[in-house]
């Protein structure tokens, strides 16, 4: 199954000698490089979907975390690196754990 994961831009540079914007994303806490050449008005901070390493649309914060969420439920965030957790969204449940 092939999804577009939204993430924060972290960073925003050039290669191959200034032709190709690029990026660096934050998805849950996982740093990836991602192409912002169809996208290349995407600015820091910017929450952008990424498919395949290329950033395709801006989406708003709000939007972003309902599909994390999603995607947490559906256990796909994992996809992104096999074992890791994504503590900032997991959610209180109002039991007290004893520990």
């Amino acid at each position: 199954m092939c999804l577009a994961i939204p993430g924060q831009i972290q960073e925003k540079y050039m290669i191959m000698d200034g032709k190709v914007p690029m990026a660096k994303v934050n998805f849950g806490g996982i740093i990836k490089e991602v192409s912002l050449e169809m996208l290349p008005e995407a600015r820091e901070e910017d929450y952008v979907l990424v498919h395949v390493g290329f950033a395709i649309s801006i989406v708003d914060e709000v939007e972003a975390m309902k599909v994390f969420e999603y995607l947490k439920e559906i256990g796909e965030l994992t996809d992104l690196n096999p074992g890791e957790e994504f503590p900032e969204l997991q959610q209180d449940d109002g039991k007290d754990s004893g520990e």
